[in-house]
């Protein structure tokens, strides 16, 4: 926000980001959920296919580097309020090319 650490806040914005960081507190939680099933559908999908579904790991990967944007604005480690107010951002780093079980 451009501000030093030696220049005071104003109350209002202060109060702005806390409301702002338990809306992204509850989007947390949603996401983390969505993760947990994706992982048990996933295991559900490879016990049956034998194979990973592609599009639900990719999706998986996108999300798990929302949940980082959301964490680091929560935490005052970054300024730019996570989506919906930016775009979804794109997977940090690329899956793997193959699950290993071993």
């Amino acid at each position: 926000m451009g501000n030093s650490p030696d220049t005071p806040l104003p109350r209002k914005r202060i109060v702005v980001r806390l409301l702002y960081t338990i809306l992204f507190a509850i989007i947390l939680d949603v996401a983390k959920m969505i993760i947990q099933l994706i992982t048990l559908f996933q295991f559900i999908y490879l016990l049956i296919a034998k194979q990973y579904s592609e599009p639900a790991r990719k999706f998986a990967n996108r999300l798990s580097a929302y949940t980082y944007r959301v964490m680091r604005y929560m935490t005052l480690n970054d300024n730019l309020r996570p989506f919906p107010f930016q775009e979804f951002p794109p997977e940090m780093e690329p899956p793997v090319e193959k699950a290993s079980f071993e």
